[in-house]
């Protein structure tokens, strides 16, 4: 929809130059918190399942993120003193909103995933959830906005996620690609943030 481009375009613009501050005071203490770059760039599964490489601030030591582990679950240890903070209010998704001046994303749709999940996704079911740009935020972000504690009760955090979390982000994202609509997005957006505040 181009209607909904040009919403994307005009929202993460005015986003960019309006928290480019926060961007600024966030960059710093990420860099001085702990070594290695500011930003943590990850392959992710876009629209049409043409990969990209989604934009965060660095939350975890650059040692941790060598593991290759995919999941973070509840204490863990690679991550940061400004990475807890920063996961805890999702600044670390902030910069995102590069990916979506650079039409990768949406601000919001699917959450996108690494394409180690992606593989879990049922045949039909993958191709409906990547007809649309991912979003920086969605259903799912709204319902479980600390997904890495629920995780952490789990004997099998991974098991888990396949499992049981993945089947449910689906179900929302199906149901997202089905209403999606402008006046749609912003009510998420809105729910997001409160989300959030609590």
């Amino acid at each position: 929809m181009i209607a909904k481009r040009v919403f994307d375009l005009f929202f993460s613009v005015v986003g960019l130059l309006f928290l480019s501050p926060v961007f600024l005071l966030i960059a710093i203490w990420v860099k001085t918190d702990s070594a290695g770059p500011v930003f943590f760039r990850q392959v992710r599964v876009g629209r049409f399942g043409k990969p990209f490489r989604i934009f965060k601030f660095r939350s975890m030591c650059v040692e941790g993120e060598a593991t290759g582990k995919q999941i973070t679950v509840g204490d863990d240890v690679r991550i940061t003193r400004a990475g807890r903070f920063l996961r805890r209010y999702k600044l670390d998704e902030l910069p995102q909103l590069l990916n979506v001046v650079r039409g990768e994303m949406s601000l919001v749709g699917p959450r996108p995933e690494v394409p180690r999940y992606v593989a879990f996704y049922p045949a039909g079911l993958r191709e409906k959830v990547l007809s649309v740009p991912p979003g920086i935020t969605d259903y799912t972000s709204i319902e479980y906005v600390d997904e890495n504690a629920i995780l952490a009760n789990a004997i099998d955090p991974e098991t888990v996620y396949v499992e049981r979390v993945i089947p449910l982000k689906l179900r929302n994202y199906e149901r997202y690609v089905s209403e999606r609509s402008i006046g749609k997005d912003l009510k998420i957006i809105l729910a997001t943030l409160k989300a959030i505040a609590r």
